[in-house]
């Protein structure tokens, strides 16, 4: 059996440390602020914190996909090396990673016939994107083969559950998920959307409830839905609100007792579009309903 490399994209927001450690390469993304862009895990990139307070400052951000050339030299790279791909991105419905990552594979296949890439659309996102990712590193290291790893992959996708919040309607409005008068009467209310990406890996607003600790307590609720205990850990990812995150996952635990909980920044990438003060949940469950 060949060996594999697992790669991923940025929009994981999982840390370069966990990757590191398991050998999992990342493909970065670009975000501009200002007119000045910036690589995610770049020297020079900015840190969460700093990002979020451009924001806070008024700045706009926007996003760019990793580029097809950056996929095609990492691909080619590990195929040179006499080893496979399994590629895994940012889901389909929110980014073009994934039809750009099947492009790269083809054109490197056709260079090297005796290497094997499989890109897989993880329909997820954010820390759902990692909790996928930790799921299919733990395959790897009971050893399936790369055929073996795609088809739990793909077969199992569906089981992994976010669940979001976001403190200001506005940027889900510039991105296109709410509308202006939704916004405006929203943040004046105090509403807060409760929102999940669903089935077809979009990102789907689904109750709204009035006051921010009361959307924490909605997540959970939903969480209950569908959650199944396993091995798998439970994620929360969060910009720049930590002491909020700390208080969700104590919500967890008076919920269902001790939990393997990790806690992570929600980076450019994804702030780009959700903004600070955001708080997501991520868990391993029986299905993506709500």
């Amino acid at each position: 059996m060949r060996e594999y490399i697992i790669v991923t994209d940025t929009f994981c927001d999982m840390s370069m440390s966990y990757c590191e450690q398991h050998g999992i390469e990342v493909m970065n993304a670009t975000y501009t602020i200002e007119g000045k862009d910036y690589k995610t895990n770049a020297p020079d990139s900015l840190t969460c914190k700093q990002f979020y307070d451009e924001l806070r400052a008024g700045k706009q951000a926007q996003t760019a996909q990793v580029n097809i050339e950056d996929l095609t030299a990492c691909f080619e790279r590990i195929a040179a090396s006499g080893k496979d791909v399994f590629y895994f991105s940012f889901s389909s419905a929110l980014s073009g990673s994934y039809q750009t990552s099947t492009i790269a594979a083809a054109d490197v296949m056709e260079k090297y016939p005796d290497c094997k890439i499989f890109a897989v659309d993880s329909l997820c996102a954010s820390m759902g994107e990692g909790l996928m990712l930790e799921y299919c590193r733990r395959l790897r290291d009971r050893g399936l083969s790369l055929d073996e790893l795609k088809e739990r992959a793909e077969a199992d996708r569906q089981k992994f559950c976010h669940f979001f919040t976001v403190d200001d309607l506005g940027h889900l409005h510039r991105g296109g998920r709410v509308s202006k008068l939704t916004a405006v009467v929203g943040g004046a209310l105090g509403i807060k959307p409760v929102l999940h990406v669903n089935e077809n890996g979009q990102l789907i607003a689904y109750g709204k409830v009035r006051g921010r600790k009361a959307s924490f307590s909605a997540m959970v609720d939903s969480m209950a839905k569908v959650y199944e205990p396993s091995d798998m850990p439970v994620y929360i990812s969060h910009s720049d609100v930590y002491e909020d995150a700390e208080y969700l996952a104590d919500l967890l635990r008076d919920r269902f007792g001790e939990l393997d909980i990790l806690i992570g920044d929600i980076g450019p990438t994804i702030g780009s579009h959700v903004g600070p003060g955001t708080m997501a949940l991520f868990c391993f469950g029986k299905d993506r309903g709500v």
